[in-house]
């Protein structure tokens, strides 16, 4: 079987799997497999994007970016190829799709229930158009309190600055996956009006900071606030919007699908084990709020006696200078090839507290991501890979070291950094 034609139309990924995975079994002489859609254009709401993701796992590149580039991430031995109408036409459907245009998710927000048979909720909206919650805050301009109140649904929001950075930071909290800080978040919400800045422990105030910088980008006294609770309070008089962001802090905890650990640095730190991060939040994380003077990928922070490795695994010449083309890879599960600053030379001190680390009672911690920039253009989270130890180097102005992690690289991460290494 080389051709197969789709007649039958199904929003189900696993019908859609399983008719196209007869057609992509093995067999002599076999070279391709041709597929012929004929159901593709029936119905306006046909999601083409989510089809493609299946396929091929696109993650931060997004399927537009994979579309356009022709599948180049697709597992090597595999290609898909499209016919110049038809890739014209996938695109046009993808980014006119409910979930890429803000007049087609007001028209499916009125006619939902009409459409869908159930309650208009955030929930339902994601699951009845195939969204997620960063593909519906991608803009980081529009909140689903703001496309309720737009279509007449929905109590209108303040047109305030103060409304404007919560709807914003929407796009960032939707990407926690820690259990450990939603679950501070939503008990801190909960008890608000009994709280007292002073009684929180110093793992809570780290927390409580990771917040106010998702949100503000600064500390609660750059704001003129009187205390660390203020981010909090903020949020509960947004009304709808602070509504919007509980449902969103279940829906993360609803998603999380692996197991978050603390990392023990010595001290109540509240970052855990291959959860999601932004630069801002590993700083003050780590007691470091200086974020702004950060260029590098590399902090040391001397209060802790820690090493704070940032790295992208894809780097571009459009994004980052010859001199900071490093090459930063996983070799397996537990070694993972990095490269210092180029001004970094092995007898240095800070080359030496690398390579010496253990001796001088310090630390070395690794967070990574894929691309610098997620399929929205925003600067994509780093995951947080935990605590690494030398292993070995060679060279000099950068050195290139292997360090060992405690834990072992989440899957993923061994096969993307492989694929891009074996390029």
């Amino acid at each position: 079987m080389n051709t197969i034609l789709f007649l039958r139309p199904t929003q189900s990924l696993t019908i859609f799997l399983q008719q196209l995975g007869r057609g992509l079994r093995l067999a002599p002489g076999k070279e391709c497999l041709t597929v012929l859609d004929f159901v593709g254009q029936a119905n306006r709401h046909y999601n083409f994007a989510e089809k493609f993701d299946a396929l091929t796992e696109s993650g931060t590149k997004g399927t537009i970016g994979e579309i356009q580039d022709g599948f180049v991430d697709v597992p090597r031995g595999c290609s898909i190829q499209l016919e110049r109408k038809a890739r014209d036409i996938i695109l046009e459907n993808i980014n006119a799709a409910v979930g890429h245009s803000w007049s087609r998710m007001l028209e499916g927000i009125r006619t939902f229930e009409e459409d869908t048979g159930k309650t208009l909720t955030l929930e339902h909206f994601l699951e009845a158009y195939h969204l997620d919650l960063t593909q519906l805050y991608r803009d980081r301009k529009h909140s689903f309190a703001g496309l309720l109140a737009a279509a007449g649904r929905g109590e209108p929001l303040p047109d305030t600055e103060e409304t404007r950075l919560f709807t914003a930071a929407l796009y960032r909290i939707a990407q926690i996956d820690s259990r450990r800080w939603i679950a501070f978040l939503e008990d801190t919400f909960d008890n608000l009006e009994t709280l007292r800045a002073e009684d929180l422990s110093p793992l809570q105030y780290r927390m409580a900071n990771m917040l106010q910088f998702t949100v503000y980008r600064k500390t609660y006294g750059a704001c003129g606030f009187p205390d660390i609770l203020e981010v909090f309070r903020r949020a509960k008089a947004q009304g709808p919007l602070y509504r919007e962001i509980r449902e969103v802090l279940a829906l993360d905890k609803g998603r999380i699908a692996f197991v978050d650990q603390p990392v023990d640095l010595g001290f109540d730190c509240p970052l855990d084990l291959h959860c999601h991060y932004t630069r801002d939040q590993i700083f003050v994380a780590l007691d470091y709020e200086n974020t702004a003077a950060v260029r590098q990928g590399v902090l040391w922070v001397k209060e802790h006696r820690i090493d704070v490795l940032i790295n992208t695994l894809n780097k571009t010449e459009k994004d980052y200078s010859p001199s900071t083309m490093y090459e930063d890879y996983s070799i397996n599960e537990h070694l993972f090839h990095w490269q210092s600053q180029v001004t970094t030379s092995a007898d240095s001190p800070t080359g030496q507290r690398y390579i010496h680390h253990d001796r001088e009672n310090s630390q070395v911690i690794l967070f990574v991501k894929e691309y610098k920039k997620d399929a929205y253009g925003h600067a994509a989270p780093f995951v947080y890979l935990g605590k690494a130890c030398y292993f070995s180097h060679e060279g000099s102005r950068p050195m290139s070291i292997i360090w060992r992690l405690e834990e072992p690289i989440p899957a993923d991460f061994i096969r993307k950094s492989g694929k891009l290494t074996a390029q």
